[in-house]
């Protein structure tokens, strides 16, 4: 038997986090498991350890376990991760790895997670290696044949009701692993393998969150060079129209289509996938610029700022505002926003998390009534080009314009920030759509009620 690398823990907060760590390669790979996701059991699997040693015969192979998953801490019951938060642990295992910059290998749910990565943080990644991806798991006119409402409703009805392990198995190799059909010590290592990486509930409360990800707004923004892997024939899980959609999207993606209906790329012709990493990990590649890169913008403003220094006085005014900055900047620091500009009388700043840019600007408005000011908040995610210590781009003038668009003490937020923090727990109102002055179209807001990253 293959011999297993040991796991090593970091921690994110309170969560601790599993990898191990292997090969010698010059160039370090980040292999972010999907599907079966425990560092230890799919070493007990022939073909995956054998697919795992071919990785680390070229690469410094790190190998890791998402949040609630695997050999990570899992969740508390009824709670789902956010992409936001499975991009900060995939940073910490990478920091602490010493695995940065790196290549990332990510498939089907876990290929969300390393497209977002990549778009905050394009230092961090020399390439992307995308198994079976799909910007958005929901039907839309854009993608046509991903699931309809009733198949989300009805897929993630399955998951929670599964009463038998064993009876589920035989149907997920049916349907997506035909190589393993049919095979009763097979379908018992699907069934292993499952129990392994969570319970029915855990894995309905990760799916859930996934199934109410878009990440097609942001597909431009990826300049990480990117290849894409699938099979023609695969019908489950991922379907090869939206890896195409996807390298038609991406600046700098190539496809691979395969010959093959397995859904997991270690099961059936990995050779010939293993042949693709492989090229792409040891050729030259220019590694991306990172003078553009995926923020959260968020603007604040006060309101009525002219007629209530006008009321105080000039001195009165002065200090008041001081606090003002005091506050905001506090609140910054602890929600990791970086301050760009104070122009007028608001602030602009930027997050990696659009989570975490949203829940600052609540706690923004609500703190600053305290002295008797009331702000209206702004948040939008998009691509910015870093000039010097200042950003520019038409997602700044967008940022700008929902802020401009919110009422004393309120929150709006684009349709992007919405769909990326879904699962956080934050909570919207639809705002209606809006005309952005400056800006083309029309743009759906949503106004922020309650809930905190």
């Amino acid at each position: 038997m293959t011999a297993i690398p040991s796991v090593q823990y970091t921690k994110n907060g309170e969560l601790t986090l599993a990898y191990q760590l292997m090969g010698s390669g010059r160039k370090d790979l980040v292999y972010l498991l999907f599907e079966t996701p425990n560092v230890v059991a799919n070493w007990f699997i022939p073909e995956h350890a054998r697919f795992m040693e071919r990785l680390a015969s070229f690469s410094r192979l790190v190998i890791t376990d998402r949040r609630g998953m695997g050999c990570s801490d899992g969740l508390p019951p009824g709670v789902s991760p956010t992409l936001e938060g499975l991009v900060e642990d995939l940073l910490i295992v990478m920091e602490t790895a010493n695995a940065w910059p790196a290549t990332l290998l990510a498939g089907n749910e876990t290929a969300m997670v390393a497209m977002l990565a990549a778009a905050t943080h394009p230092d961090g990644f020399e390439g992307l290696i995308l198994w079976g991806p799909s910007p958005c798991w929901r039907r839309s006119d854009e993608l046509p044949w991903e699931a309809s409402e009733d198949q989300v409703k009805a897929s993630l009805g399955v998951i929670r009701r599964v009463t038998s392990l064993r009876s589920w198995a035989q149907v997920w190799t049916r349907d997506a692993l035909p190589s393993w059909a049919g095979d009763p010590d097979r379908i018992a290592v699907a069934e292993a393998l499952s129990a392994l990486a969570g319970s029915a509930e855990t894995w309905y409360q990760d799916q859930r969150m996934f199934y109410e990800v878009d990440l097609r707004p942001l597909l431009p923004s990826i300049r990480t060079p990117t290849l894409i892997l699938g099979r023609s024939d695969v019908r489950a899980l991922s379907r090869i129209e939206s890896a195409r959609f996807l390298v038609d999207r991406l600046p700098d993606a190539r496809i691979v289509e395969l010959d093959g209906d397995d859904a997991l790329p270690w099961v059936g012709d990995a050779d010939a996938v293993l042949n693709e990493i492989q090229e792409f990990m040891t050729g030259d590649r220019e590694a991306p610029s990172p003078d553009r890169v995926l923020v959260t913008v968020l603007f604040t403003d006060i309101v009525e700022s002219t007629k209530r220094a006008a009321e105080v006085g000039d001195q009165a005014w002065q200090r008041l505002m001081d606090r003002h900055d005091d506050t905001i900047r506090t609140l910054l620091l602890r929600h990791r926003g970086r301050e760009i500009d104070t122009a007028g009388d608001g602030f602009l700043a930027t997050f990696d998390g659009a989570a975490r840019a949203v829940t600052c600007a609540r706690e923004i408005a609500t703190s600053v009534r305290s002295l008797g000011l009331e702000v209206r908040a702004g948040c939008h995610t998009g691509e910015v080009e870093l000039a010097g210590n200042g950003v520019r781009g038409i997602a700044v003038h967008i940022g700008a314009r929902v802020a401009a668009a919110a009422s004393p003490s309120e929150v709006l937020v684009s349709q992007t920030v919405k769909d990326l923090v879904a699962g956080s727990g934050i909570v919207f109102e639809d705002a209606g759509e809006h005309e952005l002055k400056g800006v083309p179209d029309r743009w759906h807001l949503y106004r922020v009620v309650s809930g905190k990253a």
